[in-house]
């Protein structure tokens, strides 16, 4: 009935009301009593129109946009999200389906590349994909479970990927160096070095869930991570731990260990002809490509995290502060191809696989069947090459300098025939 009765005062008002008031001298009075009738009647007819003013104003990322950041913003990252999860769900399926099919790659160190593989194909199924979905919306749709759910995902899958990176590292200067003398890299230990990083990245990735910390809503309103703005002492404590444990333990464990392992080939390259150093300086390449491209895909994320710990009243544009983040997802992209496709033996086998011919020979796999100098040595043949070169102890071994292949190198290996290792 109050509505009825506005829209019968608005059309009196708007046809007679100024006439009349005009003739009693009180024009001002009667066009300030009209705008207000014409007010009142609008939100009446149509209260809804407030409704969807603060609806697109919103900034809850559950319900809408964020308000200070353009669409546009959206479209463009997720566009981004489609290309890096299209590419990093491929290549790494891609990994795993060849060391399924081609049983001459399942050997103890290429466990850890195969886990690699696992931990990003998932990072980029759960976080890549959600990732472009929510950025497709522009906000987080899904809700706040699943922002939770979300965010622990990924945080623990990037982890595992960055400790098997590290835990490589290891097992390449376990094989290389030899700091046990005669005891090879085999299975079990191959196990324990995945074990350990699957179990000491649940450690340090579950605690926000059950309140030391948390996992919330990111600044640009996509996606989910720890809480790196929280001012409280105990989410402080927090993130400093997970810093240390999950960003500088493992980058000290690559950077002594890659050490370690380009000391001892320079050590055993000296005094050589130039093309016998050769693959000292290939693997020398490979080892600097590893490490940069494991700061460019982790220091920016590592270095965000520590700043606005340190400063969580910084005012970082949303944008700015969602590159880090997104940094790190292309990750998933170049690991396959940094640690796998320039991986000799891996590279043969995907080749076969396209080209369809079958089982590629054990001949041509296994070079040096029966070798236990190179027992794991099958990230690269200028790792595995190397490695048997290298003497255990202080006996020099004869070295063949003048072979053209990698097939004459190992041909030339004075070391017993006791194990079965691939190249």
């Amino acid at each position: 009935s109050t509505g009825w009765h506005d829209l019968f005062l608005f059309i009196y008002l708007n046809s007679n009301v100024k006439c009349s008031f005009s003739f009693f001298g009180v024009t001002q009075q009667a066009a300030d009593t009209r705008e207000w009738a014409m007010d009142n009647f609008s939100l009446s007819v149509n209260p809804a129109s407030s409704t969807v003013v603060a609806e697109v104003t919103t900034d809850d990322p559950f319900n809408g946009p964020i308000s200070n950041v353009a669409p546009w913003n959206f479209t463009i990252l997720a566009v981004l999200m489609f290309v890096i999860t299209s590419l990093s769900l491929t290549e790494n399926f891609l990994v795993m389906f060849v060391t399924f099919k081609f049983k001459q790659l399942r050997q103890p160190l290429n466990y850890i590349i195969v886990n690699l593989a696992i931990a990003d194909f998932l990072v980029s199924l759960t976080g890549g994909l959600i990732s472009f979905l929510t950025n497709a919306r522009g906000y987080f749709f899904l809700g706040r479970w699943a922002c939770v759910v979300e965010g622990f995902a990924v945080t623990f899958f990037g982890i595992v990927a960055l400790w098997s990176l590290a835990v490589l590292s290891f097992e390449r200067f376990f094989v290389i160096c030899r700091p046990l003398g005669n005891i090879r890299l085999q299975a079990k230990h191959a196990i324990l070095g995945l074990m350990f990083v699957w179990t000491f990245s649940f450690i340090w990735t579950f605690p926000p869930v059950l309140g030391w910390n948390r996992y919330t809503i990111s600044k640009i309103g996509t996606t989910c991570e720890p809480d790196w703005y929280s001012r409280d002492v105990t989410a402080h404590s927090y993130i400093i731990t997970f810093f240390i444990t999950c960003f500088i333990f493992p980058l000290g464990v690559i950077f002594y260990c890659y050490g370690k392992l380009l000391r001892k080939l320079r050590k055993v390259s000296n005094g050589r002809l130039a093309t016998a150093r050769k693959p000292e300086r290939q693997v020398t390449r490979m080892v600097v490509v590893m490490i940069v491209a494991f700061m460019v895909g982790w220091t920016p994320y590592a270095t965000f995290s520590i700043l606005v710990t340190a400063h969580p009243t910084i005012e970082l544009d949303p944008r700015l502060a969602a590159i880090p983040a997104f940094f790190s997802k292309t990750a998933a992209v170049y690991n396959p191809i940094i640690y796998v496709f320039m991986n000799k033996q891996f590279r043969k086998c995907v080749i076969q696989h396209f080209m369809g011919v079958g089982n590629i020979p054990e001949s041509h796999m296994n070079q040096t069947s029966e070798r236990p100098g190179i027992t794991a040595e099958s990230q690269t043949g200028e790792m595995s090459a190397i490695a048997a070169r290298i003497p255990v102890g202080s006996t020099t071994l004869p070295i063949c300098d003048d072979s053209p292949t990698d097939g004459g190198l190992y041909a030339q290996l004075p070391i017993p025939e006791n194990k079965v290792c691939p190249v």
